[in-house]
């Protein structure tokens, strides 16, 4: 409902090539129409559990995944709305699970379920389609549908998943914090920490990714490493700048209204209307943490913050995101340069400059060490890049620089 129409398998595929994606979900596997889309589209990859194109060389897998929302009443008489992922090894599984959520909510009315059942008892269902069934909580802190959300969210996983919180391993951080912003909370402790795109269109693909190091390319290889938080198979993620997710600030969209919850967090109510403030991610880990803010892990995977290369093209050239030119330039720079993932965060800024420009170059050069400025998002708002340093009143980042890998 919420996504494009442009999305197919095939341009997914191609998406991926380039970026620098070796694998990605199929999403939606519990809407009838999209699942004859899998069906018809993929074939087995060898005896692995994931998937690919029929009939490609290109290398590119896919694991079959879905969303879905859980709408359910919770101890507190509140009504609880939490987005769930899903990873499931094979298509008997994926069709047991769909006839048994089909009694919960109708299918077909949206891509992402919306099922009136509890979290605990959507996580149930999986493992009884599949034992190697795989849930996790979707952007686990945003506000409306976050499994630590402000407005309908949980303390902890336990009270969350209650009986069924013995199968997750992991939680998705969303676009609006990071890694570290997690490590301030020891009850997290337990889970890995990874990161996904939530994709709603092709060109938002690989906004951000896991990187995994797995000895052989399966479905088991790959959701074990997450499992067993192994700092040596899992091996890093990439990041949004979590300044520039659209929940990072409390806030009232409504009258343009954005609240830094570390300098004024007892504002429940907007200022210029009276209206209820949404209350932001910073906001809610704060109020969760026992850590400090600088608080450096230990065996935890390491991160990298990026800006995707379209938004950084757009940003230098001052062209819309969609617009042809920017489009033109980005497809120049992948077939001169490489995957996208590699512009990002391994190819000489010097190279980038003498063959694009300096400001693009520089442009890169500023996101890899954090120097730049960001109007952090807030109540659905996204952030405002500049990473040129143009705009003096956007707020300056914290020096970056990638030394964590």
């Amino acid at each position: 409902m919420a996504c494009s129409s442009a999305i197919t398998l095939k341009g997914m595929e191609q998406t991926a090539v380039e970026k620098g994606i070796n694998l990605i979900g199929t999403g939606d596997f519990t809407h009838p129409e999209w699942l004859k889309e899998i069906k018809a589209n993929l074939e087995p990859a060898g005896d692995a559990s994931l998937f690919k194109i029929k009939g490609s060389t290109s290398g590119v897998r896919f694991v079959l995944s879905s969303e879905a929302s859980t709408i359910f009443e919770g101890k507190d008489k509140k009504i609880k709305k939490i987005h769930n992922c899903m990873l499931m090894p094979d298509l008997e599984s994926v069709d047991a699970l769909n006839s048994a959520l089909g009694k919960y909510g109708k299918l077909s009315s949206d891509g992402r379920a919306q099922l009136s059942m509890s979290a605990a008892s959507l996580v149930e269902e999986a493992f009884k389609a599949s034992k190697n069934a795989f849930v996790f909580p979707a952007h686990a802190w945003t506000p409306y549908f976050g499994v630590f959300g402000a407005l309908s969210g949980f303390d902890s996983m336990k009270d969350a998943y209650e009986d069924q919180e013995k199968h997750i391993y992991a939680l998705e951080t969303g676009l609006s914090s990071d890694p570290a912003m997690n490590w301030r909370i020891s009850k997290l402790d337990k889970y890995a920490i990874i990161s996904t795109s939530d994709m709603h269109s092709l060109p938002k693909i690989g906004r951000e990714m896991t990187i995994l190091d797995v000895a052989n390319f399966s479905y088991s290889d790959v959701v074990g490493a997450i499992k067993n938080k192994d700092d040596k198979k899992l091996n890093s993620t990439l990041e949004f700048f979590p300044e520039e997710g659209k929940y990072h600030f409390d806030g009232h969209r409504q009258c343009g209204v954005s609240i830094d919850p570390d300098k004024d967090g007892n504002i429940t109510r907007c200022p210029v209307c009276g209206g209820k403030i949404v209350l932001g991610v910073l906001h809610r880990i704060n109020s969760l943490a026992d850590r400090p803010a600088d608080y450096i892990a230990k065996n935890r995977p390491p991160f990298v913050k990026a800006v995707p290369l379209r938004e950084v093209v757009a940003y230098v050239t001052k062209k819309t995101f969609y617009s042809v030119p920017v489009v033109k330039l980005y497809e120049d720079m992948i077939k001169d340069l490489g995957t996208e993932y590699d512009i990002l965060t391994a190819v000489s800024t010097k190279l980038i400059a003498e063959k694009f420009g300096d400001e693009i170059g520089t442009a890169i050069e500023n996101m890899r060490d954090g120097k730049i400025r960001i109007k952090p998002g807030y109540a659905g708002v996204f952030g405002e890049l500049d990473l040129l340093n143009r705009d003096s009143s956007k707020p300056e980042t914290k020096e970056w620089k990638q030394h964590r890998l």
